[in-house]
């Protein structure tokens, strides 16, 4: 089992930059694939990006891809997700996601998760 607090999250304008962490305590971070969703106001969980159990294997979003960055450290059992060129849409609850197994964008194949952090994008 797998414990997962993010961080990071906060109030920023338009063209700023936010980086999210997601710190994982547990037992073997490394076996895990992880994710990051987010939930915008009115809307449902959505996938924003994910990265492989070794990191060498990365997706994203179409709305966020080439201004998110998706990373991990296995040593520091911690998950990244650097945001730039933020945008008002991107408004929303960041939550880490954890699943044993390989990569995926959906949230139901996600068996861990934590209990989010606020990201708020303003003009």
């Amino acid at each position: 089992q797998v414990q997962l607090v993010e961080s990071g999250g906060g109030w920023v304008q338009t063209g700023g930059s936010l980086s999210l962490s997601c710190a994982a305590s547990g037992r073997a971070f490394s076996s895990y694939a992880m994710g990051w969703f987010r939930q915008g106001p009115g809307k449902e969980r959505e996938f924003v990006s994910t990265i492989s159990s070794s990191g060498l294997t990365t997706r994203y979003a179409e709305s966020v891809k080439g201004r998110f960055t998706i990373s991990r450290d296995n040593a520091k059992n911690t998950l990244y997700l650097q945001m730039n060129s933020l945008k008002v849409e991107d408004t929303g609850i960041y939550y880490c996601a954890a699943r044993l197994g390989g990569w995926n964008t959906s949230p139901g194949a996600y068996g861990y998760w934590g209990q989010g952090t606020q990201v708020t994008v303003s003009s």
